[in-house]
């Protein structure tokens, strides 16, 4: 029955880090002006509690990953380091003068690209800057993504001096034949070496990302990786589904469909993948994450705490997000936007002192109402409504479409609301789709995103 139900949901669908999400956006309505009204009033609504979150985009490679579908800048030129640091900072001081007051900073995450191309010396100079006449949250949490190939000792005690505690390592697959293809080259020595540094220096959280269904993966490989792994206890894995999208990322056609794992295969290695993780003591959270216990994350999901965002599942929770950099984009609550997608053009409009934004999306009342529900479906596997005190009538049209799910065992769906069962733990993208309003009022001709398994 597994089988046929992972047959049945493999189709594309997204990964809902927000609601709605970027292809159903309503550019028309949005304008910049709109989007500094809607960041000053979610400034003034949660700074002084919650504070705030930032997300900081450092594109640049030194090689391309032909897996990868983040935007990125490939060049071995650290010149432009400087340069791009300076844009970034001119554009935070965009938003101090937005929000008119210090900022009270929650949560800080540097991702890319690959954020240890940066020296140290930059990285502290942008992070100084950037925490310079601001707050720090008591519960704030600091983390950055890195390439175990090229974080140095001197990377990690510069950004733990800043009060950075959490580490991303991307580890993908640690079979040969793979990082070939996929031209992610690292050692386990490297890893084990930068998580021994990371830790002795004192951070408190380390994640490592893997990747099912790359190319040339096979189960041999994928448990041996997961062996290798589990060797070293990383507190928390991401687990995510490769994302072939050669249309959107052109490296990706260094290899072909023929090099993939067909959908049978790659629902074997999840289930294996995840399986293992099991064995070796980790905890299923939400969709493609697993901790140890004790981890903030679990304890943020079993404590009902747990939070999606842009940059995926945190223990955090604030209602504004400010993106800064190349392609990043920010959440006030009320709406969303995306600063423009190239280098160049970045540095042209922040230079002449012009918020970097080139496209976004005003959310409107059945838009929140359903990401309230989408949010709750991926972070605590059940929500609730009420049609007499908030009719949705976009939300009455994706309650039946729930149907089938439910007679497939993937739900518990009655007239009040809905939980995910064992079963439909899988399949939290497609039954998040079934109340996607904006998807099925506008139903791509072509496929849009990834595959669900």
């Amino acid at each position: 029955m597994e089988q046929s139900l992972t047959a049945k949901y493999n189709v594309a669908a997204p990964r809902y880090t927000s609601y709605p999400t970027m292809p159903y956006w309503d550019t028309d309505a949005f304008s910049n002006n709109e989007w500094i009204k809607t960041v000053k009033r979610s400034f003034f609504e949660s700074n002084t509690q919650d504070g705030i979150s930032i997300y900081i985009h450092l594109p640049f490679c030194e090689n391309l990953c032909t897996y990868c579908g983040c935007n990125t800048r490939i060049t071995k030129n650290h010149r432009v380091e400087e340069p791009y640091i300076k844009a970034l900072l001119l554009e935070w001081a965009m938003y101090r003068n937005i929000f008119g007051k210090k900022p009270l900073i929650r949560e800080i995450h540097l991702g890319g690209g690959t954020p240890t191309f940066f020296s140290p010396a930059n990285l502290k100079a942008l992070i100084s800057a950037i925490l310079l006449n601001a707050d720090i949250h008591p519960d704030a949490s600091f983390s950055f993504e890195a390439h175990p190939a090229n974080t140095t000792v001197n990377h990690l005690q510069a950004l733990y001096d800043l009060g950075f505690r959490r580490l991303s390592l991307g580890i993908q697959d640690f079979d040969p034949k793979v990082q070939f293809i996929i031209n992610r080259h690292q050692t386990i020595e490297q890893i084990q070496a930068v998580t021994g540094q990371a830790r002795r220096i004192g951070y408190t959280s380390i994640n490592y990302d893997l990747i099912y269904g790359l190319p040339l993966q096979t189960l041999p490989g994928l448990a041996e990786t997961m062996q290798q792994v589990a060797g070293l206890m990383p507190d928390r894995i991401a687990f995510y589904s490769y994302a072939h999208v050669p249309w959107i990322k052109p490296g990706q056609r260094r290899f072909t469909e023929k090099d993939l794992p067909d959908a049978k295969l790659k629902a074997k290695l999840y289930e294996v993948g995840r399986s293992l993780l099991k064995h070796y003591g980790y905890i299923e959270i939400g969709m493609d994450h697993f901790a140890l216990p004790g981890d903030e994350l679990l304890l943020a999901e079993q404590n009902g705490n747990l939070r999606r965002n842009f940059m995926g599942y945190t223990h955090q929770h604030t209602q504004l997000l400010i993106g800064l950099g190349v392609s990043s984009i920010s959440d006030s609550q009320y709406a969303f936007a995306q600063n423009v997608k190239t280098v160049e053009e970045y540095l042209e409009l922040v230079k002449n002192g012009e918020l970097p934004v080139f496209k976004g999306h005003i959310l409107t009342n059945d838009d929140m109402m359903i990401r309230r529900h989408i949010q709750d479906i991926m972070c605590t596997g059940q929500t609730t409504w009420n049609h007499h005190t908030e009719p949705c009538e976009p939300l009455l049209e994706g309650i039946e479409r729930l149907q089938p799910l439910a007679d497939d065992g993937l739900i518990e769906l009655n007239s009040w609301g809905l939980k995910v069962t064992p079963t439909g733990k899988n399949f939290l993208r497609n039954i998040c789709m079934a109340i996607d309003a904006r998807l099925w009022a506008n139903k791509p001709a072509t496929q849009l995103f990834s595959m669900a398994i």
